[in-house]
């Protein structure tokens, strides 16, 4: 196998794996067709928008990259075992390289920008699990958490970096969004490059194995999801903790899908800037979520984790209900009189939504991260594949109805009355969720205390509410004389 044979070193850093030269090629694949992938969706985001000036029509675009994936992926990974993953790999970035430049070539026809992009997501529900099967190929048993978590955290950030900076920088220094195709183009062709150098990977031949039916292997393959996901769902019926950090992740996945549709025409319309100045919302906003994570690795241990997501949303939501009035808010504050203190600097409309924004970025990494790994904690191994299935299915549904909904109803109601609508539907997600859950289980207070001193962990929300509860509660002279 190569992976025994192409590293010496046993480490299990992040480090270790980089020097294995195959995996490099890979993941350096896959940071440049990630990148290039959002860089693609921001570079179309304007060109759809400038030419329609419809939001409806950035969510059919939004479409064109999702649906491909939910339908076909059940069935891609059946089809990329029946053939070398290199050559897939290859032929896959060759095509997306193609596509980008056909869709540059076809300049402001609509209609052929959203066929042509199904075609792209088409090939790209290919790439993912070559790409993925190619890792314990490339990488040894004991590299291959550290080599997945860098595929993971690639994926994370590749959004923030090319959807958020490197496509507004090029649309910015290029003087429009359609040389941004180009570049991905150029990306997609670096990424076949690398994936050429990688070695044969090609589908093992069991002796005496009868022939593939792939045509029914993909049949029972769809089968087999949903039948997991019913699996899945039948055991979050039973176990309503579950739901609840599903439905928090499922929050947390229909912001982004409502930024994404909705963000260029609020940036050009609430904030009054261009669509391709979206990143002064974006960026801060990724940079925020970096820092929620950081600040939950050092000081996640001192708070409840049910309690820091329901504070997230709601001081998520809060935030996303300010960007709204950002303009009147910064000119208010421009008024204000502080003569021992120069507020021109801070009190500008870019000041106050970067600033705004960072917090909102520390609030939704919060809420996404603690979800997650509240799940994880709660799942047993059992059940976990059946219930990450669910997981996955809720996200896409999470892109999905935003993406659906909110692009339509924007161009009736505008942009700024649907993004105040979402905030105030994700502050009293959380005022809900503290409400109908009520004060924290012991095990929840524990699970809190971290590192602390066991027992030391207080529910200051729940000591609240046990003493509005008593206060309310008819009580005899006796019970209450013992509780005094």
């Amino acid at each position: 196998m190569i992976a025994q044979e192409s590293v010496t070193d046993g480490g299990t850093s992040t480090a270790a794996v980089l020097r294995n030269r195959p995996f490099l090629l890979l993941w350096l694949s896959q940071l440049a067709t990630q990148v290039g992938s959002n860089m693609a969706l921001y570079g179309l985001t304007v060109i759809v928008l400038n030419t329609t000036n419809l939001s409806s029509a950035v969510s059919a675009l939004f479409l064109t990259f999702l649906v491909p994936a939910v339908l076909l992926s059940a069935v891609a990974g059946v089809y990329v075992d029946r053939a070398d993953r290199r050559v897939v790999l290859v032929l896959t970035n060759v095509l997306r390289a193609v596509a980008m430049v056909a869709i540059w070539w076809v300049g402001g026809n609509i209609a052929l920008i959203l066929l042509l992009n199904i075609a792209v997501s088409v090939i790209t529900v290919f790439f993912a699990p070559a790409e993925a099967a190619m890792i314990p190929h490339l990488v040894p048993s004991h590299q291959r958490v550290s080599a997945n978590g860098l595929f993971t955290l690639t994926l994370n950030g590749a959004f923030a970096l090319g959807y958020a900076l490197l496509g507004p920088l090029v649309v910015k220094a290029a003087g429009g969004p359609e040389p941004v195709l180009l570049v991905v183009a150029v990306l997609y062709g670096v990424a076949a490059v690398f994936c050429l150098t990688l070695p044969a990977n090609a589908p093992a031949a069991v002796e005496g194995a009868p022939a593939h039916d792939t045509m029914h292997e993909a049949g029972e393959a769809v089968q087999g999801t949903f039948a997991q996901l019913s699996e899945g769902m039948a055991y979050i019926r039973a176990n309503r903790s579950i739901g609840w950090s599903l439905g928090y992740l499922g929050i947390a996945a229909s912001i982004v899908g409502v930024i994404g549709v909705l963000g260029p025409d609020f940036a050009k319309d609430t904030l009054g800037l261009g669509a391709e100045d979206l990143f002064v919302v974006v960026l801060p906003l990724g940079i925020g979520i970096v820092m929620g994570v950081l600040l939950l690795n050092s000081y996640g241990r001192f708070v409840a984790r049910r309690r820091a997501i329901e504070g997230g949303l709601i001081a998520l939501g809060a935030l996303l209900a300010a960007m709204t009035v950002a303009g009147p808010l910064s000119r208010a504050l421009q008024r204000v009189d502080a003569p021992l203190v120069d507020l021109s600097a801070i009190t500008s409309l870019i000041a106050v939504v970067i600033a705004m924004a960072f917090v909102a970025g520390i609030a939704y990494g919060v809420v996404a991260i603690s979800s997650q790994t509240q799940l994880q904690e709660d799942l047993p191994e059992e059940v976990r594949g059946r219930v990450f299935g669910v997981l996955n299915m809720l996200v896409s549904v999470g892109s999905f109805l935003p993406i659906i909904i909110v692009g339509p109803i924007s161009d009736l109601v505008g942009t700024t009355a649907v993004i105040l609508f979402v905030a105030g539907g994700i502050f009293l997600s959380g005022i809900i969720s503290i409400v109908r859950r009520g004060p924290l289980a012991p095990a929840e207070e524990r699970a809190s205390a971290g590192m602390m001193v066991p027992g030391t962990a207080v529910d200051p929300i729940g000591v609240v509410m046990r003493t509005e509860g008593e206060r309310r509660r008819p009580v005899d002279d006796d019970t209450h004389v013992a509780r005094s």
